[in-house]
This record gives structure tokens, sequence and C-alpha cells, in this order.
């Protein structure tokens, strides 16, 4: 029990860093990823606000990765995108007033900060493993389906993302590149230290 409540702490954590790391994205104006850029697309073209699109395409998705495999909804992979759409919102209703980069150095300092944040958090609730996320199911159907690798379905996926976030307005730039091209990068550079950490705490619980 006190296992899975650490567990759920670090899943939880590591959301509110993430969507930290996504609200200044969004506001350094460079373009944010694939995915937040067809959110902020939609939310521009449809209104809600982002962090309900986040709900709303989780909820498309699981759907989705359901039909696919002809398996009965993974709706517990709802969760993340309703934590998920919550700490969006709150962080950029928190930090809109007081987070205005307005020239290229600090549009830049705040996505590169944002970018660091995103993959720290992603990489804490990747170690946590307390509840799936709906795109990364996505990338995981579209590898069993195709055969490719897992490198190949997430390109096409974010590719895919791309698509529907130009067609919605969405904010593609320099970032969303960026975005593509560094923030696995900067997963993998958290991963072993944000595990080495996990597993220190989850010795000490035993202990304890």
């Amino acid at each position: 029990m006190q296992q899975k409540f650490l567990r759920f702490l670090f899943y939880t954590f590591g959301i509110i860093i993430m969507t930290f790391g996504i609200s200044l994205t969004i506001q350094s104006h460079m373009g944010t990823g694939p995915f937040d850029a067809l959110l902020v697309g939609l939310y521009k073209t449809f209104g809600l606000s982002v962090g309900s699109w986040e709900i709303s395409i989780g909820l498309l998705l699981v759907l989705l990765n359901a039909l696919a495999q002809r398996r009965t909804p993974e709706y517990v992979a709802l969760l993340t995108s309703f934590i998920t759409g919550i700490g969006i919102d709150f962080w950029l209703f928190v930090t809109s007033d007081w987070i205005q980069p307005c020239t290229i150095l600090a549009r830049l300092l705040c996505f590169t900060i944002g970018l660091g944040l995103g993959g720290f958090g992603i990489a804490v609730n990747l170690q946590a493993d307390f509840a799936p996320n709906p795109m990364d199911r996505s990338m995981q159907v579209v590898r069993k389906l195709t055969g490719w690798n897992l490198a190949i379905s997430r390109a096409f996926i974010s590719i895919f993302f791309v698509i529907l976030a130009y067609f919605f307005h969405g904010p593609i730039a320099v970032g969303t590149i960026l975005s593509a091209v560094f923030s696995g990068i900067t997963i993998k550079i958290f991963t072993p230290y944000i595990a080495q950490f996990e597993k220190r705490t989850r010795k000490d619980g035993v202990a304890s």
C-alpha cells in the first residue's frame, strides 16, 4: 500500500512539473511540441481551454486505441489526461500575468526552461509507472500494427499531430522542431537519476 502511494506521489509530482514546463513553452511563443500545438490550435479555433482539449483528445485516443486493438477502452489512462489538463490550465492561469517574454532572448530562455522541466516531469511520470498516457499507448498501438520501431512510430504520430495543428492554426515554429528533437534526449538524461532516487526512496520506505 505504501509503495503504491509513493508511486502515486511520483506520478502526480511528475505531471505537475511537466505541465509547468508545457505552460512555459506555450508562453514562449516559439512553438510547442506537436501534441501541445494541436491543443492550443483547438483552443484558438473552438474556445474552451487548452486543458479541456487535453482531456477531450485523451478520451478520443483511449477510444481509438481500444478500437484499433479490439479491446476494452483503457479508461484509467484518462486519469493522466485529466490531471494533465487541469495542470496546464492552472499554470497558464497562474503565470500568464508575470511570464510575458518580449525579447528573443527571454523567449528562448522561457522555452528552454519549459522544455527541460517538461522532460524532467515526463521522466518522473514514466518512472512512477502508475497510469498509462493515451499518447504513449497510441505509439505502442502504431508500433504493433505496423511493425515499426518505437522511434518511427513516435515520429509518425508527431507528424500527424503537426499536420492537424497546422490546420487549426496551432503554434508551429522552431520550438516545435526543437521539442521533437530534444524532448527524448532530455527525458533520457534525467531518467537514470530519477530511477536512482526512486529506488533509494523505496528502500527507505521499506526500512521504515
